[in-house]
């Protein structure tokens, strides 16, 4: 391993303490509901999801739970109960939710990342990601990318490094 890739390992770790420097602008995600799978996106135009309290309230304990979990890279409001949704059962079940992350898998998002010197665009589809750093074009990773592995972890495949030059 040479210097530089040691120093973008560091300064990843450093980012990854910040995870309020990403911000999704759009992510779409596989969700194991307590009885099915769901399809959980966020784009320029807010959430959606494929479950039938979503289709109904246009809120889900999906949403609420991926709003306590991914809050510092969503840079929103979270979405507002409705009237007629059960709020204390889906509260309830977001909560446990949120504690059980083997639930959720993230196939897409596309993010902004501020590093120290200029911000950058990161996006990931299903395990393969892309990143606006230069030296993300030479190795296939780069602090940015490392940083949101770690702050993803377990929600996504890390990047494959390139054979050094």
């Amino acid at each position: 391993m040479d210097a530089s890739m040691i120093n973008k390992i560091q300064k990843a770790s450093a980012y990854a303490s910040e995870p309020e420097r990403a911000t999704f602008n759009s992510l779409c995600l596989r969700f194991q509901g307590a009885n099915s799978e769901y399809v959980v996106e966020l784009d320029g135009d807010g959430w959606s999801c494929s479950c039938p309290g979503f289709q109904r309230y246009a809120i889900c304990p999906h949403i609420m739970a991926l709003e306590s979990i991914f809050k510092p890279l969503l840079k929103r409001k979270p979405l507002p109960y409705a009237p007629g949704q059960n709020i204390v059962s889906d509260v309830k079940k977001a909560k446990r939710y949120a504690q059980e992350r083997d639930r959720i898998q993230i196939l897409s998002f596309d993010c902004t990342f501020e590093g120290y010197n200029k911000t950058h665009f990161i996006t990931y589809d299903e395990g393969n990601w892309t990143s606006t750093a230069s030296f993300f074009a030479q190795r296939g990773v780069c602090s940015h990318t490392m940083a949101l592995e770690k702050i993803l972890k377990g929600f996504v495949e890390p990047a494959r490094m390139a054979v050094a030059p």
